[in-house]
């Protein structure tokens, strides 16, 4: 039996440096970031339903693989939708009397519009559409590492100003474990397939 020093062990402890948390939502950023971001847990991008689920299938020659690419954390927070619009943005106005609500996305009422109906209690039996955001890494990044980001982002839901400001807003708290996010983002892959094989949704 031979005995060597594993490089991980001489690494400094990790975090030693700021980390880059990127929000892609430019035309063109993600695979730009991923074709220069190391897996060294210092750089963390912000994915969603629409590119994690939907825009793979509509773009399928974008140039990277977001389950290939990219290492799932744990999800942030579901934003509940009506129509193409989040609850966040549009409670303000809702509750102002600008906008009317007619009805919500969500398997159950939204907390905080309790008198509006969901589109499945209008007659349209398993409608389901929420807007959700997570957590990922560049693949290959350390597994202590992306449990280490999952445990503290969890911590940060669960304290009391985060908690109230999302429950305000009626967005749910995620912070589950990135196993349960890569699966729950493959359901939602699998989910949205169909409608874009279904409605024939190409890019234009």
């Amino acid at each position: 039996m031979s005995l060597g020093a594993w490089p991980s062990h001489a690494q400094a402890a990790w975090p030693s440096r700021p980390i880059r948390f990127v929000v892609p939502f430019v035309p063109g950023g993600t695979s730009d970031i991923v074709a220069r971001a190391a897996p060294d847990g210092y750089t963390v991008i912000l994915g969603h339903v629409g590119s994690m689920a939907v825009n793979p299938l509509i773009y399928p020659d974008s140039g990277f693989d977001v389950n290939r690419d990219f290492a799932p954390v744990t999800l942030l927070a579901g934003r509940v939708e009506a129509f193409s619009a989040g609850t966040p943005a549009l409670l303000p106005h809702i509750r102002s009397g600008a906008l009317r609500a007619i009805a919500t996305g969500t398997p159950a009422r939204a907390p905080a519009l309790p008198e509006v109906p969901t589109v499945a209690e209008m007659g349209y039996k398993d409608f389901e559409t929420v807007q959700w955001y997570g957590m990922l890494v560049p693949a290959q990044t350390p597994k202590d590492i992306v449990l280490r980001l999952q445990r503290d982002c969890l911590k940060a839901l669960q304290s009391a100003s985060i908690a109230n400001r999302f429950a305000s807003e009626s967005a749910v708290i995620g912070g589950e474990p990135s196993e349960q996010f890569a699966a729950f983002i493959a359901r939602e892959q699998r989910r949205w397939k169909d409608v874009v094989v279904r409605g024939n949704i190409k890019p234009g």
